[in-house]
């Protein structure tokens, strides 16, 4: 019972934890703060604050899943997969409203708010499930991966839409127009 209260509360957390995160590089602009935070208003840049609030938000969640003696033996696979499909699952929630209304805060947020729910939801049934030891070793690295990942396409996005930055007019970190 207690698990379905700490994966709940986790659903408002890592809401709340998007706002500071979304504003984190303008406050502290540097190349690590940069692969962990959105360092412009495209899409992807968007996705790097999502798994970044689930990921340190994870932090918190293993310490309180710890001092309710609740399971915590698949909890890096839990996370992983978590954070790693908010992503897409946010991508298919939202793009389809994007490209039909064009940019709306308040669907922009119930979006991002679902997504979550959804990421919690599946960490819910990965941490419930039988003791996946392998699959928490290899949540490590994907973990690592993914980071690699962001910095590598904040510095060198493909020029499309999802790293494209309507506000600035711009992809990634550069500093120049297009």
């Amino acid at each position: 019972m207690w698990l379905k209260w700490i994966k709940g509360a986790a659903c408002i957390a890592i809401f709340v934890l998007c706002f500071p995160f979304h504003f984190m590089y303008d406050f502290f602009s540097n190349t690590l703060f940069s692969i962990f935070f959105p360092v412009n208003e495209s899409v992807f840049e968007h996705m790097k604050m999502l798994f970044s609030a689930t990921v340190f938000y994870g932090i918190f969640d293993f310490l309180i899943l710890k001092f309710f003696h609740q399971k915590r033996d698949n909890f890096l696979a839990s996370l992983f997969v978590s954070a790693s499909l908010s992503i897409p699952v946010f991508l298919i929630i939202y793009l389809p409203f994007y490209y039909l209304l064009g940019e709306n805060m308040p669907l922009n947020l119930i979006c991002l708010f679902i997504t979550i729910v959804i990421g919690q939801v599946i960490s819910y049934r990965i941490l419930t499930s039988n003791n996946l030891s392998k699959l928490n070793v290899v949540s490590i690295v994907g973990i690592i991966l993914v980071y690699i990942v962001f910095g590598f396409l904040t510095y060198y996005p493909p020029i499309c839409d999802l790293f494209y930055d309507p506000l600035n007019e711009k992809y990634g970190i550069n500093t120049y127009n297009l």
